[in-house]
Order: structure tokens, then sequence, then C-alpha cells
């Protein structure tokens, strides 16, 4: 937890950005606005107009009558409650249609960066940023732009009228005590609260991934005896986070006391210059009354400005993770309007690929495979097999060399049609906390029972489904921890089956199934060879009894290898 944590962007760029998110929103937003300035002049005016009636009293010409300043005290109290209420509705609309926006973004963003870039990003800190950041941009939204805005706004209205009404003496030390406390004392507090902001947020993000995976490895905890050790290390991120959440709580609180300092001794300096301008004959005592108790009022709005720094800490951290997401580039774009094909052959050519342009995965790979036939690629574990397969559906892009379909390039194809053409099976299959059923109508969603049923007699899933309570109705249960990892990698070699591609590319199929299953498995991919073309990943020598064609990957090169 010693890395330093730091914001990408400045805490001005990141409200820019969020900012012009609003887009066609920005019209409720100058809604949201006009109604809380107007409100909070209105909130104003009720005390104002019982300064004005006092000044009445004091004997300063005034030509409202007691009547219509005592009806224009509860109009303004009317009018403030309604107007206060458009403000909220306002703000919270655009700021849950934004969440909305924001999460259908992200969504997307992480739909573009899979799967190549999210396999280096932890899933806690992603379901953090989905949840809680999204969650706490809502304070941004919601509770930043308009109180901003409507404290320039007031802030102004209140000088002039000061000047006019008063004097401008009184309207000179406003103009002090606003700047002190909506610009000064948020500037030096929120240099202060920006790095424990950032810290609590990476603590979170932290926390969230590493409880996660505690959850989801829950029973390897047990079976290792690893659960002492597992919540002593729980605890001890609990505390450091806790330590963070204090930290951050106090430095809100010093700022929060700073603020309700400065504001006092303002509010206590315009009354001194008030008594000395009357003292000195240079303002009546009624115009004093009226312009101190404007001045008095009008910290409001100034005050909701200098406690922002406290939100806006996380809500930058926040929003910096997520624009960070937004702003990732892809380790491949998706080609729209390419090649579309059907497939025939596949050709790669003195393929070479490095994951950090430095250390070569692969190099000069060349092999081809042609419909109808099963082709092999064996080797230890590590040395770029899972890579290679990866390349052939261009979730990486390759540094050099050709990947061919039908003597196409893999650039110049379609994505679609590619996705279309070619079904890879990883060794880990995720099933959804759903039936058995719809894990399988993923692959194809308008399915008869009888294809389902077929694609899971050629994975050998079928009977075993069968003897489940409820059949293909089963729910897999949270995590798949109902099925076992042979099971699971049965149904993703359904979903493959079902799916119909031209070409399966099968990465260690029978990695987690006993002697008879792989039997089973290998005899119902040899008779799928008339339909299809597979190519067959492993790092074991008895799997490669069905290939046409046996590759063997060394060092990162490939070649074929001979039949003994």
């Amino acid at each position: 937890m010693n890395k330093k944590q730091n914001l990408r962007r400045s805490g001005a760029k990141i409200m820019a950005s969020l900012i012009l998110l609003l887009g066609s929103l920005a019209y409720i937003m100058v809604l949201a606005v006009i109604n809380g300035s107007f409100g909070f002049l209105c909130a104003m005016g009720v005390t104002l107009m019982g300064a004005v009636g006092v000044a009445k009293a004091l004997g300063e010409t005034i030509s409202l009558s007691y009547a219509a300043i005592v009806a224009l005290a509860i109009g303004c109290g009317v009018l403030r409650g309604l107007l206060r209420y458009l403000e909220q509705y306002s703000n919270h609309y655009i700021a849950f249609r934004l969440l909305a926006v924001l999460r259908d973004k992200i969504f997307a963003a992480l739909r573009e960066l899979c799967p190549a870039k999210l396999e280096s990003k932890q899933k806690g800190a992603i379901i953090a940023m989905i949840t809680s950041d999204i969650e706490t941009l809502e304070v941004f939204y919601a509770h930043t732009i308009s109180p901003i805005c409507i404290a320039v706004i007031v802030s102004l209205c209140v000088l002039v009228f000061v000047a006019a009404a008063s004097s401008w003496h009184l309207a000179l030390v406003a103009l002090f005590g606003f700047v002190i406390v909506g610009i000064v004392v948020p500037l030096i507090s929120s240099g202060k609260l920006k790095a424990s902001g950032v810290r609590y947020r990476a603590e979170f993000a932290a926390f969230n991934a590493y409880f996660l995976d505690s959850i989801k490895g829950i029973k390897d905890i047990v079976l290792n005896n690893a659960g002492k050790e597992r919540e002593k290390e729980v605890n001890h991120r609990s505390d450091v986070l806790l330590a963070e959440t204090k930290k951050m709580k106090h430095d809100t609180t010093k700022a929060a006391a700073a603020t309700e300092l400065c504001v006092s001794l303002f509010i206590l300096l315009t009354l001194a210059v008030g008594i000395f301008l009357v003292a000195n004959d240079m303002l009546t005592i009624g115009r004093m009354v009226i312009g101190v108790v404007a001045v008095f009022g009008s910290f409001g709005p100034v005050i909701a400005i200098s406690a922002l720094p406290g939100n806006l800490t996380q809500t930058f951290a926040s929003g910096d993770r997520v624009l960070n997401l937004l702003a990732e580039k892809p380790a491949v774009t998706s080609v729209k309007n390419g090649k579309h094909f059907d497939f025939e052959n596949l050709t790669v050519n003195k393929l070479s690929f490095s994951y950090d342009g430095q250390t070569q995965v692969l190099s000069e790979i060349c092999m081809h495979a042609e419909k109808g036939e099963i082709v092999g690629i064996v080797g230890e574990s590590g040395c770029g097999k899972s890579t290679f397969l990866k390349l052939l559906l261009r979730f990486w892009q390759k540094s050099k060399g050709e990947i061919a379909y039908n003597g196409t390039d893999i650039d110049h194809l379609d994505t679609d049609s590619l996705l279309e053409n070619v079904t890879m099976v990883s060794q880990v299959t995720y099933l959804f906390d759903e039936t058995i059923e719809e894990n399988l109508r993923i692959a194809k969603p308008d399915a008869t029972m009888e294809e389902i049923e077929t694609a899971c007699k050629m994975a050998s899933i079928h009977d075993f489904i069968l003897r489940l309570p409820d059949g293909y109705n089963t729910k897999v249960g949270a995590l798949g921890d109902n099925l076992s990892a042979g099971e699971k990698q049965r149904i993703g070699l359904a979903r493959a089956f079902l799916r119909g591609s031209e070409l399966i590319l099968l990465d260690e199929p029978t990695s987690n199934v006993d002697s008879i299953n792989e039997g089973i498995i290998l005899k119902a991919l040899k008779e799928q060879k008339r339909k299809k073309s597979i190519i067959l990943v492993s790092h074991r020598e008895s799997t490669m009894a069905i290939a046409d064609r046996i590759y063997r990957v060394e060092g990162g090169r490939m070649y074929e290898q001979r039949r003994k």
C-alpha cells in the first residue's frame, strides 16, 4: 500500500470532462441554476423584508406599506419552497439520467477493452467503479455544478443590492468575504484533501478486489486451512481503509471549521463596519440594518462551495478512474465494414507477437488448417499456445506476419464476421447464475431444445444434466459452484457446438476431465470434423490422437510434427 496514488488529471480538467458529458441535458442544468438562484434570493427576501420593516419603523423612507412588506415576505417563503423543489428535481433528474448514461458508457468501454485489456485488471476494482465510483459522481452532478453557479449569481446580486440600497463599503466587505470563503478557503482545503481522497478511493477499490477474491476462493481457502491468514489480511486491509477514512473525515472537519470561522469573522466585520458608518453619519441606521441583514443572509451559497472540497476529493478520484477507463484504448480496434467470409482455410505465415514490445512470446509461426480437418497444437504450459489462439480471434494485435482466412489477412476482415466463423472454448468456462439452458442459449438464443440437447450429447454432458433435479432448468448457482470444473468445461464445449461456427478453437478441452470422458469428447470432436474445422490445443500427447496434423510449440516457435 505504499504506492503513491495520484490523479492523472487536474480537478479542473476532471470537472470540465464531466460537464461535457451533460450533452443534451445541459438545458435542464441551466433551469436548475435559475431555479436555485431565484430560490435562494427568495429565501433571503423573507429576512430582508423583516429588515425593511424594521428600517421603516426606524423612520427610513420606505414606499412599501407594512401589509405589502408582510405579503412579500410570505410570497418569498412560498416561492422559495417551490423553486427549491424544482431545483432539486432538476439536479437529481440530471444526476440519475447521467449515471445511467455513464454505466452504459463504462460497459461499452469494457466491451471494447475485452478481453485483452481486462486480463490485467482486478475484477473487484471494476465492480467498485461500476457501483461506488458512479454513485460518487452523483454528488458532482446533483450537488456541485449548480451550487457553484448559484453562488456566483447570488453573490453578484447581493453586491449590487447592498451597494445600491445601503453602502458600497458594506458591499466591499461582502465581496472580500465571498472571495475568502468561496475561493481561498476551498482552494486551500482541496490541496490538503486531494491526497487523502485519492488514497481513500484507491484503498476502497483495493479492499473491494481483495474481499471479492476471498469470497470467490473461499473453498480453496478452507481446503488449504488458510482461513486465519486470509482473515488477518482482510482485517489489516480493513484497518488501513478505516485509517484513511478517519484521516479524510478529520481533514474535512477541519476544513468545515475553518469555513465557519471565516464566515463568523466576516459577519462581525460587516456589523462593525456598519456601526462605524452609522457612528460617522455616513449611513442611516435603517439602511445599515438592511445592508447588514442582506450580507448576513448571503453566505449560504458560498458556504456550500467551501464545503465542496470534502466531497470533491472523492468525486475527482472517482471521476478520474472512470475517465481513465473511458479514455483507455483497446488492444485492438474492431473492424467495421471489413470483408465478410465463410471459412474455408486458415494460413499463418511468419507470425510474431510480444505483449510488451520487447519479450517475444511467439516468433516466425507458420501453420495452416483446412476445412474438415483437426489440427493439433501441443506444447508445455506457458509456451504460447493460448496466446496463439487469441491472435487467431484478433483479441491481441499481432506484431508482424500474417493470419489469413480464405487468403484475406485478419486485419481486413469484419470483426463480426470473424466471430461468426470462429468460436473459442477457453480453459476456464464462465457460467452465469442462471439455468443451464439459459447459459447454453448465450451461444444461440433462438436454438430449439433439440439443438441444445444434441450439442450437449456431443459434449458428453447431456446425461449428467438429465440427472440434475430440474434438468436443463437447474440453476447453476452463484459463481457456478454447483458444478465441477470438468462439467463447466463440457458446458463450454456444448456452447461451441451449439453456436455452429465453421472453425472451433479448443484450448485444453480435456484438461479437467478423466480419461473416460476425454475419450468420449475426443470421439465427438472427431465425428464433427466432417462438418467443422477444429484447432485443438493441449499439453497432453494423448489428446493429439484424433488430429490429422500436429504442430509442436517450443520456445515460442512452432513446427509441424511428423507422425511416428
